[in-house]
């Protein structure tokens, strides 16, 4: 299993957001199990995806968790660093 952390000037619910639009069914098609404002949990291809964002110093602060799908998390890490708040 492997962890990351970000600050991100984006609002919690745009990286949730941009979570469903890359790893949910109309991107890498994994399964939404959980969902709330804060968090979001998917899973498929025998692993999982979890993120969940809280505010830090006028920021968003986006932790994940991840099994199976290291790869495909540090790509989407990546375009959050493209995105622009």
């Amino acid at each position: 299993m492997a962890r990351y952390t970000l600050t991100h000037k984006a609002k919690p619910e745009d990286i949730i957001t941009a979570a469903k639009d890359y790893f949910g069914k109309d991107g890498l098609g994994l399964k939404t199990i959980d969902e709330s404002y804060c968090c979001i949990r998917f899973e498929g291809g025998g692993g999982f995806v979890y993120i969940s964002t809280e505010p830090f110093e006028g920021k968003t602060r986006v932790n994940l968790e991840v099994r199976e799908w290291d790869n495909n998390t540090k790509s989407f890490l990546q375009n959050l660093h493209k995105m622009r708040a």
